[in-house]
């Protein structure tokens, strides 16, 4: 699979999260809850849903998937740990990122991160943190072969400290 790379300074963000730990046929749900807590709050959307993926289904088993789903809201909101409901608010810093833009189903992420990491070996960089999708297109109202989402990770050049 031939991607495009671009190695780009990510924005900081203030986010309202849910981290959560087992399988990915958990993400749909998880995103509504998080959804109606942002709205319950009245803090707004301020920018497209993220996932953080901080570790694979190649590494470990279903269950023991560690993953995160963000909505960025403004800078405003004050930061909180997650409350009963799971829900929390944090601020995520800025850094280097080596970003590529997937144009089709959700199925077919996996190929793109796998070119990815590719791309970053044959490149002289290192993955500095966990992987991040953002999703760019509602998959309600946008057909599978156009979802557009925006694969990256956190990067740092082999050898830098």
């Amino acid at each position: 699979m031939s991607i495009e790379v671009t190695v780009k300074q990510s924005e900081p963000r203030t986010v309202a999260f849910i981290l959560m730990k087992g399988p990915y046929d958990q993400i749909a749900g998880t995103f509504p809850r998080l959804y109606a807590w942002v709205a319950k709050k009245g803090y707004g959307f301020i920018g497209p849903p993220i996932g953080v993926y901080y570790n694979s289904p190649h590494q470990v088993p279903p269950e023991e998937l560690l993953w995160e789903i963000q909505c960025p809201v403004s800078s405003h909101v004050a930061l909180c740990k997650p409350d009963a409901s799971g829900v929390g608010v944090k601020q995520v810093a800025e850094s280097e990122v080596a970003s590529t833009m997937h144009v089709g189903p959700y199925d077919k992420l996996g190929e793109v991160w796998g070119a990815l990491f590719a791309w970053l070996s044959q490149n002289e960089y290192e993955v500095a943190g966990p992987g991040e999708e953002t999703y760019l297109t509602d998959p309600a109202t946008t057909p599978p072969e156009e979802l557009l989402t925006e694969v990256r990770f956190p990067v740092k050049r082999k050898g830098s400290k």
